[in-house]
């Protein structure tokens, strides 16, 4: 570990409380013993390599900020090259490098939506220059005037049968693509949408390659108006990024460089939907949905590792003699920081299980079994959403458990909220998305009295009626170390929202004036379906057969019961006022709580060293994993540019005046 050669290990005191094998906890986070020995050797490769420095960004202009991110991004392919690294390999060691650049947008939206929108024609002519990086694409989806309405896009793509183009155009301000990243200054290529028309008939919003720049000397092809749209929040944070703003000016390009892998477009003009199923573009959904997931329980267990850690180290108060207690011991400190610990493993399986069902929905599409597809989609959206908006609030609580250090930029937690945050608005916007979660739970109810059978994740409403009558059975606080009726509890909360909201919408004449009036009530029942599926899946995940033996296990259990009863507390309100437990009941639940908290004490430390993140991949002098943080904060103070002089530039022009004036006017 980064902790060896000498160097003072400050938590280790914490790390030998552990009461379970904590590499064995590694290979379970990681997914398996194949996934943890990959991300160990590429994460030790990366932070191993001077080149992908990080801890200076904040200090750089944003010229010198994304001007580094294009050399680093330079440098990196040029070692996935030497290196020969399969795509998996690849892929890890752009994800340590841990900055936001060009290629995300190229590898995990461009590369995608070729493959699947596009022909086979298609994908063969262009997969292979995007996987050689002959050519750089981004995703030009969203527009200064439109987001997540996609149907609501501006822009136009006018088939014209003379030339046998496609005429692409930005017919007003709003309709100029905006936000897209890579966009601004690398792209030399983008899947546009726009509003296909042929023969005076609009046919919806469809995918086109379009070219961007020369690929001789990078300027923008006639037509294209084409820029950065600015700095974004944070320091360095989304600033390496060029996210950009893009205006078509009747671009023409060639009809074969329209997606058809669903809709053709004859030379005539003439729309021909090919025998591939529509729907099979919603598995590239399912599958961006699914890695956004993953990526909120590393963000998440990166800012809870570092507030584990830092918790340990730092002294706060109650002794009068000999050491103060550490701050990690305060019943406070454990009832903010020990849930997000839980949430984070809670995230890791739900993602783990999303990757199955991506896989599972792919072959079930491919054989045109669509019978999944509403429920997958449905899952993902509201899984999505939920993860990202914790992640989001739990940064900032991570901060804030780290007292005034947190605020400071080395603490690597204001950079990691600011490059995290946009993850609750790209890809759909999450209250959006709840509303479409919301949307299907009422169709599933609604169709429930024509016996039709709920599937997967919201199989539960196949028993609403027993639901309805449920009673929870909990006499005592280990009573809710059940997993079955922690289970049920969630189910009959949210199949109780779920008939509370579709009885409310009923009342209405209008369903649509009734989505609306009730969407925030709509959206708090899609909340609920949303955290059963993760108490679920966790709780599927203690089931299966887990590597490490019982201490592993009852650590995973803990943390288990930590998540779904930190639940029922913070949403006291829906579980009592739809019955689903008592007061006596919610008040075991806080007890048994509590006594979790003192369970997980022992093993904080070695729960977030199971995350196996390296210090540079953290990015935080409170989060380094030999716990040295005050001399490091004391010498990272001194690295800051305006100590490279004693006095500072402005004293002779404004301090000493405005100090000679002050001792004038004291003499008066």
């Amino acid at each position: 570990m980064e902790s060896g050669g000498g160097v003072v290990d400050h938590l280790a005191d914490e790390r030998n409380k552990a009461q379970f094998d904590v590499d064995e906890m590694k290979v379970v986070w990681a997914g398996s013993r194949h996934d943890f020995e990959l991300s160990d050797r590429i994460s030790r490769l990366v932070a191993s390599d001077p080149a992908f420095r990080k801890d200076n960004r904040v200090m750089m202009s944003r010229k010198e900020l994304f001007k580094n991110t294009l050399r680093k991004a330079a440098y990196a392919w040029k070692r996935i090259i030497e290196l020969r690294l399969t795509e998996e390999e690849a892929n890890k060691l752009r994800f340590y490098v841990d900055e936001p650049a060009f290629t995300d947008l190229h590898w995990g939206m461009f590369v995608p939506a070729i493959k699947g929108q596009g022909t086979d024609e298609q994908q063969q002519k262009w997969l292979p220059l995007a996987h050689r990086m002959q050519i750089i694409g981004c995703y030009a989806q969203t527009e200064l005037g439109h987001g997540s309405n996609v149907q609501g896009l501006e822009t136009t793509a006018t088939f014209d049968p003379q030339t046998d183009e496609f005429v692409i155009h930005s017919p007003t301000l709003t309709s100029s693509k905006w936000w897209p990243g890579g966009l601004g200054k690398v792209s030399t290529h983008a899947v546009v949408y726009a509003r296909l028309s042929t023969n005076g008939q609009e046919h919806g919003v469809h995918g086109f390659i379009v070219q961007l720049r020369s690929l001789d000397d990078h300027m923008p092809l006639p037509g294209i108006t084409i820029g950065d749209i600015g700095m974004k929040f944070g320091n360095g944070a989304y600033n390496t990024m060029d996210n950009g703003v893009l205006r078509f000016n009747n671009v023409r390009i060639p009809r074969d460089q329209m997606l058809m892998r669903v809709l053709q477009v004859t030379k005539e003009g003439k729309c021909v939907q090919s025998n591939v199923p529509r729907q099979l573009i919603y598995g590239t959904m399912v599958y961006v949905r699914q890695t956004i997931v993953a990526d909120a329980s590393r963000a998440l267990s990166r800012a809870v590792c570092i507030a584990t850690r830092y918790s340990a180290v730092r002294r706060q108060f109650g002794s009068q003699n000999g050491l103060e207690t550490q701050v990690i011991d305060y019943k406070t400190q454990q009832s903010r920081l020990f849930p997000l610990i839980a949430s984070a493993y809670a995230f890791r399986f739900v993602g783990e299980w999303l990757k199955w069902l991506y896989t599972d929905v792919t072959q079930r599409l491919q054989a045109n079994d669509f019978s999944t597809l509403p429920e997958a989609h449905a899952c993902t959206a509201g899984l999505k959403s939920l993860t990202t908006s914790v992640t989001a609030d739990a940064i900032e609580e991570c901060r804030k458990l780290c007292g005034g250090h947190g605020y400071l930029c080395s603490s690597g937690l204001p950079e990691l909220f600011a490059v995290y945050v946009p993850a609750c608005t790209y890809e759909g916007d999450n209250v959006v998305l709840l509303l479409q979660v919301a949307r299907f739970l009422m169709k599933t109810v609604a169709q429930l009295p024509s016996g039709k059978k709920p599937v997967g994740t919201t199989a539960y409403l196949g028993r609403v009626e027993h639901l309805m009558q449920y009673r929870c059975g909990v006499q005592n606080a280990e009573d809710w170390l059940n997993p079955s009726v922690i289970l049920e509890v969630f189910e009959a909360r949210a199949a109780r929202m779920c008939v509370n909201r579709a009885q409310k919408l009923g009342s209405f004449p209008n369903p649509e004036e009734g989505f609306a009036e009730l969407s925030a009530f709509l959206a708090e029942a899609a909340v609920a379906h949303c955290q059963l599926i993760v108490v679920s899946k966790f709780i599927e995940k203690l089931q299966q057969d887990i590597q490490g033996g019982e201490g592993v296990k009852q650590q995973l259990y803990n943390l288990c019961n930590i998540y779904a009863l930190n639940l029922i507390n913070r949403h006291l309100g829906d579980f009592l006022s739809t019955g689903a437990i008592s007061a006596k009941q919610a008040s075991l639940a806080n007890d048994q709580l509590r006594s979790l908290f003192s369970q997980v004490r022992p093993n904080a430390i070695a729960l977030v060293d199971a995350f196996n993140y390296t210090d540079h991949y953290l990015g935080s002098i409170l989060g380094c994993y030999d716990g040295n943080v005050y001399p490091k904060l004391y010498e990272e103070a001194w690295k800051d540019p305006l100590n490279d002089s004693v006095v500072p530039d402005g004293y002779q022009e404004y301090i000493r005046p405005m100090l000679k004036q002050q001792l004038r006017n004291a003499r008066l």
